[in-house]
């Protein structure tokens, strides 16, 4: 209870009550958040179970045109499916992706710059070699690299059943250089500090020395990253899925969801690909705002 106190008593919360846009932007993507997980409960259909499909109700416009039906508030696409479900489970699949694919960077990445900075030398020249070639390819052009090369590796019959954990590598694979190099620059501070020179003293391993003392000390603005790098593993993942490299039609994401649409958006049927696109402007939008205030109000510079 007094953590909780120190809290909403703190310099965060007083800043975060204090910024309309923030709260806003906190509230829809809590309301993204909660459809996503409760998505079997909320959403009006089940846009998957293809016992309640029926292909006559195929390019319903929304419900408050002239030819909308009332069951289908945003409409329905090519197979007769309510768009707002497939809405709401589109979200679900490109959340975990989103999330999977950060928390995959940040390890991979928190791990090779926290050696590199401590262990320096030739460990810490080819760790930041590598990043630095990494850096001069679009992330874009490094998940499709990754997403092709598992594809020609792996079996065509396994390709839809590995399809979400093949993109999360991909996309982690192109996002772990911002965490090595902001936990690299952190660690070379912390590691001349007196509290590590005493760890060595007493004859601590390097490692414990490395994930006891060093890395909780370099972890704040790798948070900061953590935010802003979900929005763009989202936008990561809805890009590949729009090219056809994604998760597969069975288990379809916003980007699936507007490319689909886009394929009927000059005939007419342009609700299929503006609300899921309008989604994903939303949802990233949300996370970005949060992100930005989320720096600034862990920056004691600007406090």
């Amino acid at each position: 209870m007094d953590a909780l106190r120190r809290f909403f008593d703190g310099d965060v919360f007083f800043s975060f009550k204090h910024s309309p846009a923030v709260m806003i932007a906190f509230a829809l993507m809590t309301t993204c958040i909660l459809a996503a997980v409760l998505a079997p409960w909320v959403a009006p259909h089940n846009p998957f179970d293809l016992k309640t499909l029926n292909l006559l109700d195929a390019f319903t416009p929304p419900s408050w045109t002239a030819r909308g039906n009332p069951t289908y508030l945003l409409g329905t696409d090519d197979q007769g499916r309510d768009v707002l479900s497939t809405i709401i489970f589109g979200s679900r699949m490109s959340l975990l992706v989103g999330l999977l694919a950060t928390l995959l960077a940040m390890v991979l990445g928190v791990s090779l710059g926290l050696l590199a900075g401590y262990a320096g030398g030739k460990v810490d020249a080819f760790i930041m070699r590598v990043a630095d070639i990494q850096l001069s390819f679009p992330a874009i052009l490094i998940a499709l690299l990754v997403d092709g090369l598992a594809r020609v590796a792996l079996p065509r019959e396994m390709h839809d059943q590995l399809a979400l954990y093949v993109l999360v590598l991909a996309i982690a694979a192109s996002g772990w250089v911002r965490y090595a190099r902001t936990v690299r620059g952190s660690t070379l501070v912390e590691r001349n500090k007196e509290y590590v020179q005493a760890a060595r003293v007493i004859g601590r391993h390097p490692l414990a020395i490395m994930f006891t003392h060093v890395l909780p000390n370099a972890l704040g603005p790798v948070l900061v990253l953590v935010t802003l790098h979900i929005g763009e593993a989202i936008i990561t993942e809805a890009t590949l899925s729009f090219l056809g490299v994604g998760v597969p039609p069975t288990q379809p994401s916003l980007g699936t969801l507007i490319r689909i649409g886009n394929d009927f958006l000059f005939s007419g049927e342009w609700w299929i690909t503006v609300f899921p696109g309008a989604a994903l402007v939303t949802l990233v939008l949300s996370i970005n705002v949060l992100g930005d205030w989320l720096r600034d109000a862990l920056n004691p510079k600007l406090r």
